[in-house]
């Protein structure tokens, strides 16, 4: 990615580190420049730093040192800000909490009408919109714990995309989905990134996921490589990336 144009990078990370302990960086040194329309793959270990990255990127945490800076191609003359949809772990919630497919979509829109923003008509019909082209029609006044595992990644995915991103961060979307949810996933993915929105996504899933993305980050508290699957999934590097003997 670092033969893009700089006015083509939307995402810039230079230098950056951070932990959580101040003696043991959970991410050291990582420099990474992410071209508008991008669609990448954070390859590596549980604990390599891979969820730790978006937060930081998202603005959960603030790094040790080093920059991250986003450049906004929507609206410059009225300095509006780069959009961020932003997906965690679906294992990292809890589910029993009372709220229906609509309510809990709704959520993506906080920031503009407060914690349970009002759904009006308009956001009703984009709910419902999202929920079709997710494949969840029928779906909005179900409750959350009703739900699958792939259908509860969805609505995940529904909730990142209700305020219209530029850039869509997505935490290990793919797990514990079976081939065929999996493979549904990332052509939906797919062809998001087709219309233009630049996906940033986790996962540790070397042949399901990592070889059908089209660039790739190994990452083990640093980068150890990136670039196209072909090249870059090669035995050497995975066993550098997975510290394999």
């Amino acid at each position: 990615m670092n033969e893009k144009k700089p006015s083509e990078i939307i995402l810039t990370l230079k230098n950056v580190s951070f932990g959580y302990n101040y003696h043991l960086p959970v991410i050291d040194g990582i420099t990474l420049y992410i071209p508008k329309g991008g669609f990448i793959g954070l390859l590596g270990p549980s604990g390599a730093g891979k969820s730790t990255l978006l937060k930081l990127i998202v603005g959960l945490y603030r790094p040790w040192n080093g920059i991250i800076r986003l450049n906004n191609f929507s609206d410059k003359k009225n300095k509006k800000s780069t959009i961020i949809g932003y997906s965690p772990q679906v294992e990292s919630i809890e589910w029993d909490f009372p709220v229906s497919v609509k309510e809990f979509v709704s959520l993506g829109l906080w920031n503009q009408s407060g914690f349970f923003p009002w759904i009006n008509k308009s956001t009703r019909i984009e709910i419902d919109h999202l929920l079709h082209v997710l494949g969840m029609d029928g779906y909005a006044t179900r409750h959350i714990k009703e739900l699958s595992g792939g259908e509860q990644k969805r609505v995940f995915l529904a909730r990142a995309l209700i305020h219209n991103p530029e850039i869509l961060i997505l935490d290990e979307p793919t797990a514990g989905l079976d081939k065929t949810n999996r493979e549904n996933f990332l052509q939906i993915l797919s062809d998001l990134n087709l219309k233009g929105m630049t996906i940033i996504m986790t996962t540790h899933d070397i042949d399901g996921v990592a070889k059908k993305l089209p660039w790739i980050v190994c990452l083990n508290k640093n980068i150890i490589s990136q670039g196209e699957p072909s090249s870059t999934l090669s035995d050497n590097i995975l066993y550098r990336t997975y510290d394999l003997k």
